[in-house]
């Protein structure tokens, strides 16, 4: 199997400087293949870095913690295997989210999407009410709930 080629094959997927990008993410989202696995990295910014105005310490540190424990979980979201623990990291006003996975022949892209689609998912659902955000997120916001209108039950 060759991971690379596997990336290549799929439109999601750019060739970088020895990194494909994610295309159409909401975020910056990368992987780097290996020989039998890959690192899928997001990056996403902190609640206080997308909030109009001030948010309070005890609300910043709560959301950054849920955010780490809840992508803790993405190893369940494809069957593939994760070969260490997902590393969240806090610099300044962003946040990185590193996943090691295990390479399955046929399923490597789809599984990467699915661990990018899974942080950036978090991401979302950790918007907390009450706040004005910048307008990516607003539009972000806006789409979701034009989309949840359109969906029939």
């Amino acid at each position: 199997m060759n991971v690379e080629s596997e990336f290549e094959a799929s439109e999601r997927f750019e060739r970088g400087d020895g990194v494909f990008e994610v295309v159409g993410s909401d975020w910056e989202a990368s992987v780097v293949p290996g020989e039998d696995e890959y690192r899928v990295r997001v990056e996403v910014p902190t609640l206080d870095a997308v909030v109009e105005g001030e948010v309070g310490e005890t609300v910043s540190e709560g959301w950054f913690e849920t955010f780490s424990l809840r992508v803790e979980d993405v190893g369940g979201v494809t069957y593939a295997e994760l070969t260490a623990e997902p590393v969240v990291v806090r610099e300044g006003g962003r946040v990185t989210v590193e996943a090691e996975v295990e390479a399955r022949e046929g399923s490597v892209a789809d599984d990467a999407l699915a661990v990018v689609n899974y942080v950036e998912g978090t991401w979302f659902e950790g918007i907390v009410p009450g706040y004005e955000y910048v307008a990516e997120v607003q539009e972000m916001r806006e789409q979701a709930h034009q989309r949840a209108e359109d969906t029939p039950l």
